[in-house]
């Protein structure tokens, strides 16, 4: 079959180095793709979010199924788009319906979903412009530290956690009076903080049944033992030493399936990811937010370890035969780590180039923030590479994923040195 795979970061470098081993898969096109992604299939230049280019694709190319890596073209209505047009509505297209996909734009919505199902999770107060005042006075009284969100996607930016009152009250100003995080903060959910070790849970869904994937845990912020501002992610691990049977059966319990039950009681078509982060208090897990789909650095820690042929279950969760399979899971630990550009998650520059590529053994290279540019691979982007190494040993495959970070360069190169090192006592 021909696949089209909507992304460019290195969330869909990894699929599409999988979803290419796949004997269901006789040619995969990358729109737009990047540098990394041409090794596995066809770059092609439309954007993630031009439906219309894309919908011309689909036909010029047969195309018979179209996975989306990013939440951008999700959350505008893309499965709606393919759905509603007779042309292409026989093509399968991996994600949630836009209603599904406000699980992830819309924080209040996924408050409000949680709320209904009983799906533990923290408190919490919305607030838009007009109720400022209401929300500021709602402050006076919150404990502390506070946690400020804006209701709709903000490029992984719109979270802050302020330690005082003060702070709180003139972020929520900012976010609110004067739109800091753009139509993103017309909504801002104020919630309690919560304090524990995060944990991403992914789950495949056909509408029906589901698949727990391997979990993962990643890390947010851009200094070592996690200082600094928050990025988009610096690294991931996968398994999760803490994530064991017990605690898994609590997630499965008292999050999945009611999770999964909440999106068939209230009809919303769901044929994708789930991506659950979740916080470990003292071994209860609680929900912290909802994204549809798969987490990027965690996709290149997650599919390395997935042993099943993507394509087939993806074909199971277009046609909601997911109940048929079962989840193989490579025994390994995989250990990823992100190299970034000089500056990041601040201004940085683009276009330097990346040089001792070759000569890599036994470890992934997933391009992210890269494109070809007069035949050398330069960077694109904050993040730009992500080196994942698997081994028996989590100490060996940290080992082997810093040694090859450090042998990568391009001008400004940064990556932190510790990811997965709390997880090593």
């Amino acid at each position: 079959m021909n696949i089209l795979l909507l992304g460019s970061g290195g969330r869909e470098s990894a699929f599409a180095w999988k979803i290419s081993q796949s004997e269901e898969c006789e040619q995969l096109f990358i729109a737009p793709g990047n540098a990394g992604t041409q090794a596995y299939g066809q770059n092609v230049d439309i954007s993630a979010t031009d439906f219309n280019a894309i919908k011309s694709f689909c036909i010029e190319q047969d195309i018979n199924m179209v996975v989306v890596g990013p939440e951008d073209p999700l959350v505008k209505g893309i499965v709606d788009f393919f759905a509603d047009d007779e042309e292409i509505e026989h093509i399968a297209v991996i994600g949630p319906s836009k209603k599904g996909a406000e699980l992830e734009g819309s924080k209040d919505f996924s408050k409000r979903f949680m709320q209904r199902h009983n799906i533990p999770t923290a408190a919490y107060e919305t607030f838009t412009k007009d109720e400022l005042e209401k929300g500021l006075a709602y402050l006076d009284n919150h404990t502390l530290p506070i946690v400020l969100k804006a209701d709709g996607l903000a490029a992984g930016k719109g979270v802050l956690i302020c330690e005082n009152r003060e702070e709180a009250k003139n972020e929520l100003r900012l976010m609110l009076a004067e739109a800091k995080f753009g139509e993103a903060s017309q909504k801002v959910v104020v919630e309690e903080f919560l304090s524990g070790i995060e944990l991403s849970v992914f789950v495949l869904f056909d509408n029906f049944n589901y698949l727990i994937l391997p979990e993962a845990k990643d890390y947010k912020r851009i200094g070592e033992s996690d200082t600094g501002l928050n990025t988009g992610g610096m690294g991931s691990i996968s398994p999760v030493p803490f994530a064991n049977s017990a605690f898994m059966e609590k997630v499965e319990d008292r999050i999945i399936i009611p999770t999964v039950e909440g999106l068939i009681e209230e009809e919303i078509d769901y044929r994708g990811f789930i991506f659950i982060g979740l916080m470990n208090v003292n071994g209860e897990p609680f929900v912290i937010e909802y994204n549809v789909r798969m987490g990027d650095p965690e996709t290149e820690s997650v599919v390395p370890r997935i042993e099943n042929d993507l394509v087939d279950l993806f074909l199971a969760v277009a046609e909601s035969r997911l109940n048929e399979k079962k989840m193989i899971t490579d025994p390994r630990h995989a250990a990823t780590v992100m190299l970034v550009a000089g500056g990041y998650p601040g201004e940085y520059e683009k276009g330097k180039e990346i040089t001792s590529l070759e000569n890599i053994e036994y470890t992934h290279v997933f391009h992210a923030g890269t494109k070809v540019l007069d035949g050398k691979v330069v960077s694109n982007g904050g993040r730009v590479i992500a080196v994942t190494s698997l081994d028996i040993d989590k100490e060996e495959a940290l080992r082997r994923s810093n040694q090859y970070a450090e042998q990568i360069q391009f001008e400004g190169k940064y990556f932190r040195r510790d990811i997965g090192k709390d997880l090593s006592v």
